[in-house]
């Protein structure tokens, strides 16, 4: 099978570049979701309306996600990203700024179908860059996505404090995102699929039908994760508050916790992967996130219930990436740069699924039961990551760590 052949300089500016459109692409999701308030209030979005609105996007992003899978058999998805992030940023830019509800209509709908070709193509290019060095740094990349996410909801905070207008926000933030998205998107590599068939044309061959069947553990696991992520975005605040009896201000304080500590177990996560293996990894992630949510569905008090939530940002963080890595490399083992592409983009659409299912699943079930035992329930579908933790190990391990070695020297 052949690799990726290209100089280590190369290789590392590509993973350089990437690093920074996942940085971007954090800190417009978070300026946008951390001011959905705001939003419903210039636009006088009723309660009743706003949870469509909220839908609409992820449904739209697994429509773009799609859309993303056709478009790299002809299209590499270098140009994928290189497009779509600035459409993103722009799109955010038009939420904040447009005159009329319908307006905003459509720029949520560009939105949500822009992210979701943005996600594709950008875990795409991170696959195939880390297959390209032959050892994990698909979590890295997710360690500057919730760097962003953090950097993005601390602007947006700063805001909400200075009482700014939506678009006086999110203005100078695009100004300077969008001129660094195009610049970065110059050192995207991806030519492996050019190396493999021979030319700008090989990007279009045939790929073997890639079996959603074979795909459907890792599509679970993708799910379950980020149902485990939306409790605690859309349901850390509420719970410590109502349940445990914090204060507003600390309520406020889980979901920050979470962010860093995901941040901190992603940023640490690779060298886990390289000196245990991805399986061990993504096991001990999911044990730690099961843990976290027992802690918080049995917490005497906000204190332990916010050490509930920092062991849930350390668990839940490795699962994804390790998701997106090993459906790539199943694919590729078996079809081929162009079927590692086909997988991500199909896997992505499970990350919406999951938003989608989390937050309504565990509103309808503390409300019908309790928010105690509301919390057990994404802590069970977690933990069914363990029924399926094989399938995260290489199926044709030649080298003992589950990784193809690159044919380049210097690799940094």
């Amino acid at each position: 099978m052949t690799v990726l052949r290209v100089p280590g300089a190369r290789l590392r500016h590509g993973r350089v570049s990437l690093a920074l459109s996942f940085f971007v692409q954090g800190a417009v999701f978070a300026l946008l979701v951390t001011r959905i308030p705001a939003i419903q209030d210039r636009y006088g979005i009723s309660d009743a309306l706003l949870p469509a609105f909220l839908a609409a996007v992820p449904v739209l992003a697994g429509v773009g996600s799609v859309g993303t899978e056709q478009l790299v058999k002809r299209v590499r998805p270098s140009r994928v990203l290189r497009c779509a992030q600035p459409v993103v940023c722009l799109a955010l830019l038009a939420v904040g700024a447009v005159g009329s509800m319908a307006q905003v209509v459509v720029a949520l709908a560009v939105f949500g179908l822009s992210v979701g070709a943005l996600d594709a193509s950008m875990n795409m290019l991170g696959v195939s860059l880390q297959r390209a060095y032959g050892r994990s740094i698909m979590l890295g990349f997710h360690a500057a996505y919730s760097l962003g996410g953090i950097v993005g909801a601390s602007l947006a905070w700063a805001g909400a404090h200075w009482q700014l207008s939506l678009a006086l926000l999110y203005g100078p933030v695009v100004v300077v995102l969008v001129p660094l998205a195009l610049i970065v998107g110059r050192w995207f590599v991806d030519r492996e699929r050019q190396e493999a068939a021979g030319g700008e044309e090989g990007a279009a061959a045939a790929v073997a039908p890639l079996a959603m069947r074979l795909l459907l553990p890792l599509c679970l696991v993708m799910a379950f994760a980020y149902i485990g992520d939306s409790t605690v975005s859309n349901w850390s605040a509420k719970y410590l508050q109502d349940v445990l009896g914090s204060s507003e201000q600390l309520a406020t304080v889980p979901y920050n916790v979470y962010m860093v500590t995901t941040l901190l177990g992603r940023a640490a996560g690779d060298l886990g992967v390289r000196r245990f293996g991805a399986v061990a990894v993504v096991r001990t992630g999911t044990v730690v996130a099961a843990g976290g949510f027992a802690v918080v569905a049995a917490a005497p008090g906000a204190w332990a219930g916010m050490a509930g939530f920092t062991l849930l940002g350390l668990g839940l963080c490795v699962i994804v990436p390790q998701t997106f890595a090993a459906a790539g490399r199943y694919a590729f083992e078996r079809h081929g740069p162009g079927a590692s592409d086909m997988a991500v983009a199909r896997l992505n659409i499970f990350n919406y699924v999951g938003f989608l299912i989390g937050s309504p699943l565990v509103g309808a079930l503390g409300d019908a039961w309790s928010y105690r035992g509301a919390m057990l329930v994404p802590m069970v579908l977690v933990l069914v990551t363990l029924v399926y933790a094989r399938s995260f190990g290489a199926p044709e391990a030649r080298y003992g760590d589950g990784y193809e070695r690159p044919r380049t020297a210097d690799v940094g």
